[in-house]
């Protein structure tokens, strides 16, 4: 029995109008771009997994967190085929990134413990949260530009661990229950969104404090965040 994961695939062919362009020049290069069609192939995984977060390896290979089971999936999009690790007994795997060092690293809300899985051996290493965190309710990481991962969890908390020394530090978030999504910038800083608490932060990397910036819409639960190339987020 499988259950199913969807990946969008886009193929666009168009050409870059140049600055010389005339609008209806411009306008008629855009037709190739609003025809096209994405090209859209769903991929089987075992049932039960509930695939929750993907990131590509450097290979083209998929990772993926199976939150059903416990377990890292790895999808070959070439063939179809997938591969399972298990990750631990109470794992719930929910996001997924691929490191500087070429490994997934997974945020456990099951563990309550940061999971990296080598990508040639699947030896699994668990990174605990301080005892005295309490359930984190692990969402998604980041790395910053130093090779430190920053990481979020929605009962309150984000943190950081150094891989190289194993240290994790858990801070408590400005306003409460809601931490989710967290990106770099090109630049560097790191930023996280707020889900519950409809704000995003900017993490100041040496103290780890956090700057809060309101959007001017109250409320708006932004979940997801990412910069552009302009350090835009």
């Amino acid at each position: 029995m499988f259950a199913y994961m969807i990946f969008l695939l886009i193929f666009p062919a168009f050409v870059i109008p140049s600055q010389q362009t005339s609008l209806a020049q411009y306008q008629s290069e855009l037709i190739p771009i609003i025809a096209s069609k994405p090209l859209i192939q769903e991929f089987a995984v075992p049932t039960g997994s509930q695939p929750h977060d993907v990131a590509p390896s450097k290979n083209g290979s998929v990772w993926y967190t199976a939150q059903g089971l416990g377990e890292l999936g790895l999808l070959d999009p070439t063939t179809g085929k997938t591969h399972h690790i298990p990750l631990g007994q109470g794992s719930a795997p929910h996001g997924v990134i691929v490191g500087p060092d070429g490994a997934p690293w997974i945020t456990d809300g099951g563990l309550n413990s940061i999971v990296r899985v080598d990508p040639e051996t699947e030896e699994v290493r668990l990174f605990p949260l301080p005892e005295n965190t309490g359930y984190a309710n692990l969402n998604t990481a980041t790395f910053d530009h130093k090779g430190i991962l920053w990481f979020t969890g929605q009962s309150g908390i984000y943190g950081r661990l150094d891989p190289n020394s194993g240290m994790v530090d858990v801070f408590r978030a400005p306003l409460g229950l809601g931490p989710y999504g967290i990106s770099t910038t090109p630049e560097g800083s790191v930023y996280f969104a707020s889900l519950a608490g409809g704000y995003i932060a900017r993490i100041n990397l040496e103290t780890g404090n956090t700057t809060v910036l309101q959007p001017p819409t109250q409320d708006q639960g932004a979940r997801r965040i990412w910069s552009d190339s302009q350090d835009r987020v």
